[in-house]
């Protein structure tokens, strides 16, 4: 077997009204199921980027708001996801004010050398890294600097 991409993540959240509210107007995905403002046959939402990559790329289960929250510090399990928002440092303070404006709070920054990255969270917790590949930064003929030490991110 191949893996050919990663197509798309499944999250439960408590709401899937305000997740979907998150993902649709903080971060611009286009939500496919269902409508926004038709009624919900069942409690799940499904986003595909701008890019319409594939079929779907997101897809929200509403699992209620007395659902466990993820639990604090080390554990197993999905610590975040990478969302790729341009190729420039200006297309990454345009995303930055988004989230800014929408009152999210931005949990860090960061200087991977191969990318310029924001991290931020979802209404559940579920943290989000917002990025955009070093322009000249040569990564796939040399591995290693996915490895590069982590610097402050200045923008």
């Amino acid at each position: 077997m191949e893996v050919k991409e990663l197509g798309h993540l499944v999250l439960y959240v408590r709401d899937v009204g305000r997740s979907s509210s998150f993902y649709r107007d903080v971060l611009g995905w286009r939500q496919i199921l269902p409508e926004p403002g038709a009624p919900a046959g069942m409690p799940i939402a499904a986003f595909s980027a701008p890019s319409n990559r594939t079929h779907h790329e997101l897809l929200l289960i509403e699992v209620g708001e007395d659902a466990a929250a993820l639990p604090a510090g080390r554990r197993v399990g999905l610590y975040h996801f990478g969302l790729k928002v341009g190729d420039s440092d200006d297309e990454l303070r345009e995303a930055a004010q988004r989230v800014r404006e929408s009152g999210t709070p931005l949990l860090g920054s960061s200087d991977h050398t191969v990318t310029h990255s924001l991290y931020i969270a979802d209404p559940d917790g579920n943290e989000i890294e917002l990025y955009i590949d070093v322009p000249g930064v040569d990564w796939r003929n040399d591995p290693h600097l996915i490895a590069a030490p982590t610097k402050p991110l200045r923008l």
